[in-house]
């Protein structure tokens, strides 16, 4: 599951990313500005050291609302600064601007006629400082290390960065796409099995991590002793085990449904960048039968299979007007033809799974889409410098909405980038 290096010929710069919140900044840019009227009110926030979710919860809370009132663009990262702006109807002004929370400031306040919805993003803007590379160990230097920073930003910019699902969209074990696969299986045991069992030391911690060895254990009342109280769904399927062994679909009912559609959507991640892993090497080439996308508007069209097409549209994506895109497998998704079409079968078949299992009971009526293989980031700086911390090399940049700035660092340092 580890993410290729499109670069792997070129030396990285090894380092950490997110020593500190304030290492890793990032800023959304608004697909449209709030007009003033309306009867949502869209705060800018700055939120520090916390995951988009749990500001959500947080936000909510305080204003005595449910979370799924709370309407936002995208999820930032949990261990970074990251303003991001949060909708919520029929609330006052003056209200949310006298807010105080925990790791959350109200930056500004302004009225519009809609709630915000996921994707409503012109892009994110970041600004990363990778500490403790390559200048830390002997015959280091911090110019080499941007010298080999800027060799491999240099290739990205011919080829584009490789679209990779970072590791956080899989959840902390890694492991959201199987559950979301095991639903679309209607296998509600080997569901539950997973999700409240199975312990891993590497990844659980505390009560957490003895609830799922009392689960393991076949020991239900404790651990549903053990599971956090906040962390309802799970001791509300555990409490349905207890009394009823064996009720694995009555349990599995429980769940949220806004958490199933989310392991849905890892799902549908894990199965892209499977099929990215398989053009990895030809990533900037269109092929006949390609559902190639167009990155001035976010939409797809068909290369015909003819080779003298096939050359007009390539000569249009060394351009970088347009990429090959890729599945995210739903029952309605436009399908490739060709060669193409062969690969996102295959996907699907290594999963035991058709696009017709995404239209299921438990796939909530998941229709698909398409998603570009590669992105172009815009705006990027590259810098050295030193502070309070130390030495660090400093990357400025925007992407695309709905890319991950981590898939970017990994190609520069060549290391685990951590996700959270």
């Amino acid at each position: 599951m580890e993410t290729p290096y499109l670069t792997s010929d070129l030396p990285g710069i090894g380092g950490q990313i997110k020593v500190r919140p304030e290492d890793f900044i990032v800023e959304e840019i608004p697909l449209y500005e709030p007009s003033g009227n309306g009867i949502h009110c869209y705060a800018h926030i700055e939120k520090r050291g916390i995951p988009t979710l749990a500001a959500v919860n947080v936000f909510a809370k305080a204003l005595g609302r449910r979370s799924m009132e709370v309407g936002y663009a995208g999820l930032k990262d949990a261990q970074a600064v990251a303003r991001q702006t949060f909708s919520i109807e029929h609330e006052g002004h003056e209200r949310i601007a006298a807010l105080k929370l925990p790791n959350i400031k109200i930056l500004a306040v302004k009225r519009h006629t809609n709630k915000l919805k996921i994707g409503h993003l012109a892009g994110n803007r970041f600004t990363v400082k990778i500490r403790r590379a390559e200048w830390s160990l002997p015959g280091g230097s911090p110019s080499e290390a941007q010298t080999r920073a800027a060799a491999v930003l240099a290739r990205l910019s011919r080829t584009g960065v490789p679209n990779f699902f970072g590791m956080q969209r899989f959840g902390m074990r890694r492991d959201n796409h199987l559950l979301g696969l095991f639903l679309l299986r209607d296998q509600s045991k080997e569901f539950l099995t997973r999700w409240l069992g199975e312990p891993d030391e590497s990844v659980d911690h505390g009560s957490v991590l003895q609830a799922r060895r009392h689960f393991a254990n076949n020991n239900l009342e404790l651990a549903n002793a053990h599971w956090p109280g906040h962390l309802r769904d799970e001791r509300r399927a555990l409490s349905i085990l207890a009394r009823n062994p064996g009720q694995w679909d009555k349990a599995m009912r429980v769940v949220d449904i806004r958490l199933k559609r989310l392991l849905i959507s890892a799902l549908q991640a894990h199965l892209f960048n499977e099929l990215l892993r398989m053009r990895l090497g030809e990533l900037n080439k269109i092929l006949p039968g390609d559902l190639a996308w167009k990155h001035d508007i976010g939409a797809v069209f068909r290369v015909e299979m003819a080779e003298d097409k096939v050359q007009i549209e390539q000569a249009r994506c060394d351009q970088h007007e347009i990429s090959p895109s890729g599945p995210m497998f739903g029952y309605r998704m436009t399908q490739p033809q060709g060669t193409p079409l062969e690969m996102e079968n295959q996907v699907l078949a290594s999963n035991d799974l058709t696009l017709e299992a995404f239209q299921g009971p438990r796939a909530y009526k998941t229709k698909g889409s398409r998603r570009p293989m590669r992105f172009f980031p815009t705006e990027v700086q590259l810098s050295t410098g030193t502070d309070d911390v130390g030495p660090f090399l400093e990357l400025k940049f925007v992407s695309p909405p709905g890319c991950f700035a981590t898939v970017l660092l990994g190609e520069i340092m060549k290391t685990d980038v951590p996700e959270q």
